[in-house]
């Protein structure tokens, strides 16, 4: 009988290709994947250390593995394993936690899955993580996340990152191209780049720590690899992202119009604080740029409030800022204080009943501009690639600017490409369409 294992995944898109890659080198060990809610004789938690409620949420995922299994053998991998090793293997049931560099050999360090009195960790000091480990994750989504890039050289007072995944790193680019022509080869459409602070992309690439490809030869090199039909950039650093990959963008059959930037704070005030390394002319002259070649491209923001020492007034900055900049989403995460960070000992944190209040408000405005966005785009004529999964009778998809579109369920549409009108939006937000010239029947 084959061993069983199973995975559950915490965070981002990084931490999913890394999943996949190591569920992977368990099938060729002889393992068989099943879903996290499957009785395994094995369950790995890849976790998160972003935000506070995915450190909180690791407990919980311990006891749903537990209930499948009382007698599974249970691994902690990921960014929260490498930064409190400590905190996880205190967690009932948890018998191994590896870290940063040795996640990736997690059968190296498995017997015969016997639940232990005690249980181990396998973590090296964080400064010594320089080794780049590639990986994609296929399968469980239309959309492949490809990893090209790990690690980050920045020092944001609020981040953990750099003391989870160490320097930047990434991968050769034949390796990447390699990687993207094996998933184009499955039948995958799109494929997602993903890293930490992909735009550094090209530093570390042979093991030193100056650029051998910028990432701008990283996107050309790309465009050129048959059998993909769409390639999307996930977040990039405004400072990273030059006009020249913005124009190239533009102009590529394959990459498509849809970028995410992190601002954090629409307070120059606010963003010195947190040794972020731009301000918010740059920020503004990025998305002026990408409107010029891209008048429909979709723009997604990652913003921070309650950060130490944001004032009414400072926030009010940033709720102004984003109101006026011609953006398309938010994403708004709430402050928490992380060990090991400056910000974490700053002067004047702001109460956690005030964190909410501005979160909720510019979750609003996210609410507001996803909705104009939306709006602007009914009438255009978008090809839509359809997800997999039947959601409450309906299919989801989406355009390749990134507007969320759904159908009654039609299992002849999962992973398939069509071209569509846009039509008008739903009660939920999503948006319903007519198929273009070969289809004649609203949706």
């Amino acid at each position: 009988m084959k061993k069983k294992v199973a995975f559950y995944t915490l965070g981002c898109k990084l931490n999913f290709s890394e999943t996949s890659t190591i569920a992977r080198g368990f099938e060729e060990e002889g393992f068989e994947k099943v879903s996290f809610d499957d009785r395994a004789d094995m369950y790995v938690i890849n976790t998160c250390s972003v935000t506070e409620n995915a450190d909180k949420r690791f407990k919980t995922i311990v006891k749903q593995a537990q209930q499948a299994n009382p007698d599974a053998f249970i691994a902690a991998i990921g960014c929260y394993a490498q930064l409190k090793p400590e905190e996880l293997i205190a967690v009932n049931g948890v018998d191994l936690v590896l870290g940063a560099s040795e996640k990736f050999k997690l059968t190296d360090y498995i017997n015969d899955l016997s639940k232990n009195d005690f249980g181990e960790i396998h973590a090296c000091e964080i400064e010594d993580v320089d080794q780049y480990i590639g990986s994609y994750a296929i399968g469980d989504r239309t959309r492949a996340f490809l990893k090209v890039q790990d690690g980050c050289d920045y020092k944001c007072t609020y981040c953990t990152i750099p003391l989870a995944r160490g320097i930047s790193r990434s991968d050769a680019l034949p390796n990447v191209l390699k990687n993207a022509s094996e998933i184009a080869s499955q039948g995958i459409k799109e494929i997602v780049l993903t890293g930490v602070n992909i735009g550094d992309y090209g530093k570390g690439e042979f093991g030193n720590k100056k650029h051998d490809h910028t990432f701008l030869d990283l996107v050309k090199a790309l465009d050129t690899v048959e059998g993909i039909h769409r390639l999307r950039i996930s977040s990039i650093e405004p400072n990273l992202l030059k006009n020249e990959t913005i124009d190239f963008v533009a102009e590529s059959d394959t990459f498509v119009p849809h970028f995410h930037i992190p601002l954090q704070s629409g307070s120059d005030d606010i963003l010195k604080k947190m040794r972020r390394r731009y301000l918010t002319d740059l920020y503004t002259d990025r998305v002026a740029r990408i409107r010029q070649v891209m008048p429909n491209a979709c723009i997604g923001v990652d913003v921070i409030v309650g950060f130490p020492g944001e004032t009414d007034e400072h926030f009010l900055e940033t709720y102004h800022f984003l109101n006026e900049l011609d953006i398309s989403y938010l994403h708004v995460f709430t402050y928490s204080e992380r060990d090991n960070t400056l910000a974490a000992n700053m002067e004047n944190p702001i109460p956690k009943r005030v964190r909410a209040k501005r979160s909720k408000m510019l979750r609003g405005l996210s609410v507001k501009k996803r909705r104009a966005f939306y709006e602007s785009q009914l009438g255009s004529r978008q090809t839509v690639l359809f997800e997999g999964e039947n959601k409450q009778g309906y299919i989801h998809g989406f355009t390749e600017n990134y507007v969320k579109v759904k159908a009654p369920w039609d299992p002849a549409l999962v992973n398939t490409l069509h071209k569509v009108v846009l039509d008008r939006i739903d009660e939920d937000g999503l948006v319903r369409f007519e198929f273009a010239r070969e289809h004649a029947r609203a949706v």
